[in-house]
């Protein structure tokens, strides 16, 4: 497929700042990598081109597009790489202005929770009043909007918010004291490190001529501003998105930045992408009625290039006709139609809506996968393993010391760690040093004390081997063997198939070892576990796992962003699901929010859309009448006609009649003009 003349100008525009809007399947991957091409044969030095976008996997397509496209060996290659990446690599070259260490470890999410609940102990707050979980919520909202504990505070208002900024000022000195950091600080720090040191901004900056920005509408505050910081000398800065795909307000993203590029950057040249090669004009119809609903967006309609059948809309009675009639539907697609189960799929808004349908799939006996399951990253073999791995690179790692120090068994019991702990609060030392002076304490027991001896020297010993620079697979093989990992999973799990499961996980560590090392120029232990670390933060592997087998996929519509199928199923098409609840009684912003949430939905569709709803939903038990989204009416141009469902006509095969539905609460508004 050649470009088209949209696509063709985003590509040949290479100096000065470009807003490149691509609406949804206009093609943007080629676009991005042609342009990274582009600027290769018009003499850019490849190593002197950044490129950002948010998962690993867009990543890795990114570059390995571009340089299929160039057909030849590169001495350097372009900076392709995920935010967080990137502000590791920045880090790892400054942070000791910022009085960490060049070698912090990265806490994930279980580390972050451990260190959450000793927090709390520490205040002495109990989960009643906050949970870890949510205080990590919080510590994650403040640090998405650049808030650090003095500016939370001041910032918080209720009662859980004001425990949860003492409590964010003792984790963030907690975690720096362990010489580590969690997602969130990889951008923080990264901020602050422009903010106070005016030459290490110029130095980063000056690495590159020019900057590429993917998926710019899903930047938070600090994103922004590093971009900015990298881009203000030379301006050449490409940043490529869709306002009308911002869904991920919650996590901090800000549509505004995207609104205001010509603001921020006036002498900015903006290119539409607005051919649709992905859906039907009958879909893309449905999709740019929705759309129009937005006031603040630029402005831009999809055109389509291929002709289909009209969309649907059906009702049902409650959620389990709503889902067996889905599932009726899907098998008359795959018995009469020619469909695979993976061409179909049904997209949710709230992680409870799939139970019904795995029931009646699982009845029909049609393969189903739901994506977005346990990660491979929170399985406990592997989080066990990992937290070896970070130990033998940081041994003052605390989090991670405390859950294996008696995994697998070795004497070493709670009321021993509860002395151990009291001696590190005592003497103000971390918990590794005090396990070295551990054969003095007269409160411990032999036993204890012969575990601390044999784990000690297991770790240094695979230390000494990571700064001797062996061979990271070489010292995952051993760690695990030396400290019997195999006969841990053994007794835990006496299943001969949930051993071999279980197992199978620990050896996919050392297959990641040695990709790693295969991949690396010059591989290290800690460039490993901070690979390990950045992949369990973006678990692209286990969605693409689940993505590739022959099956129909449940998720939800934040994470169908990016992907595309044949047939799309939209379920659960009421007031309080879509839009949700939380945003109906909240700013207009929220609405429009899951305006685009359902945008992004429709615009999932290749060739077949069926937007469902129930007409009764249960609630503890008793069934309470729902009303349908605002958005079915707007899709259809019916915003003025409250009556229209009661009209609408059609069933699925076998599925159940219906009764009228009530137009919505509150009348859909006009489209913005």
């Amino acid at each position: 497929m050649s470009l088209n003349p949209a696509q063709q100008e985003a590509v040949s525009t290479l100096r000065g700042p470009l807003l490149v809007l691509a609406g949804a399947g206009s093609g943007k991957t080629r676009v991005v990598t042609y342009r990274i091409a582009e600027l290769i044969r018009h003499g850019t030095r490849p190593d002197r081109i950044l490129a950002v976008t948010f998962t690993n996997k867009a990543a890795r397509e990114m570059e390995e597009r571009a340089l299929a496209l160039l057909g030849k060996r590169l001495k350097h290659k372009p900076e392709i790489s995920t935010f967080h990446s990137l502000c590791v690599r920045i880090l790892r070259r400054h942070a000791r202005r910022l009085g960490y260490p060049s070698e912090f470890a990265i806490y994930d999410r279980g580390d972050q929770e451990g260190l959450a609940r000793s927090v709390l102990r520490e205040i002495k707050v109990g989960e009643a009043l906050l949970r870890p979980g949510d205080l990590l919520y919080f510590i994650s909202r403040w640090k998405n909007a650049s808030l650090r504990p003095p500016e939370a505070a001041r910032a918080a208002q209720t009662d859980q918010e004001h425990l949860a900024a003492a409590a964010y000022r003792r984790y963030q000195n907690a975690i720096k004291a362990a010489g580590a950091v969690d997602f969130d600080d990889l951008l923080l720090l990264t901020e602050d490190l422009f903010g106070r040191f005016e030459a290490v901004r110029r130095d980063e900056a000056a690495r590159f001529d020019h900057v590429l920005i993917d998926e710019y509408q899903d930047t938070n505050g600090s994103q922004y501003r590093i971009v900015k910081a990298l881009a203000a000398g030379h301006r050449n800065l490409c940043v490529v998105g869709d306002d009308d795909q911002s869904i991920y307000g919650w996590r901090g993203a800000e549509v505004a930045h995207i609104l205001n590029f010509p603001k921020d950057w006036p002498d900015a040249k903006i290119v539409r992408l607005e051919v649709n090669y992905r859906s039907t004009r009958e879909i893309v119809a449905w999709a740019n009625r929705l759309i129009a609903y937005n006031k603040h967006r630029h402005g831009k309609v999809l055109r389509a290039t291929t002709r289909g059948e009209t969309p649907r809309i059906l009702q049902f009675e409650n959620e389990e006709l709503e889902a067996k009639g889905v599932v009726d539907d899907i098998r008359d697609r795959l018995k009469n139609h020619g469909r695979r189960p993976s061409d179909l799929a049904i997209l949710f808004r709230t992680n409870e809506q799939p139970r019904a349908f795995e029931m009646e799939l699982r009845r029909a006996e049609v393969p189903y996968v739901l994506v977005g399951g346990m990660s491979f990253y929170d399985r406990k073999e592997v989080r066990d393993v990992l937290a070896y791995l970070k130990l033998v690179v940081h041994p003052r790692d605390e989090v991670s010391l405390l859950r294996i120090i008696n995994t697998p068994p070795r004497g070493i019991g709670q009321s021993t760690v509860t002395r151990l702990m009291e001696h590190t609060v005592a003497s103000g030392r971390p918990l590794w040093d005090v396990l070295g002076d551990a054969t003095r304490q007269d409160d411990l027991p032999p036993v204890a004390l012969r575990g601390i001896a044999r784990l000690r020297s297991v770790i240094e010993a695979h230390h000494a081997a990571a700064a001797a620079r062996r061979s990271p697979v070489e010292i995952v093989r051993n760690l695990i063997a030396e400290v019997g990992y195999r006969d841990e999973i053994v007794r835990q799990y006496p299943e001969a198939g949930e051993q071999q499961t279980r197992w199978a996980s620990v050896e996919e560590v050392v297959n990641a070892a040695a990709g790693y090392c295969q991949r690396e120029h010059e591989p290290t232990m800690a460039g490993f576990v901070q690979e390990m670390a950045l992949v369990g933060f973006d678990d692209d592997r286990e969605k693409e796992s689940q993505l590739k087998r022959n099956a129909v996929v449940l998720m939800t519509l934040h994470a169908a962003k990016g992907l595309e199928f044949a047939e799309v199923y939209m379920v659960g098409m009421e007031e309080g699901l879509l839009p949700h609840g939380r945003s109906i009684d909240a700013d207009g912003a929220a609405i429009d929010e899951e305006r685009r949430l359902c945008y992004v939905g429709i615009t999932r569709a290749q060739r077949r859309l069926t937007l469902t709803m129930a007409l009764s939903r249960r609630k503890w038990g008793k069934a309470r009448p729902t009303l349908p989204s605002r958005f079915l009416y707007e899709i259809t141009g019916q915003a003025d006609n409250p009556n229209y469902l009661a009209t609408v006509q059609g069933r699925l095969p076998g599925g159940p009649g219906r009764r009228p539905a009530a137009g919505p609460r509150q009348r859909p508004g006009k489209p913005a003009r």
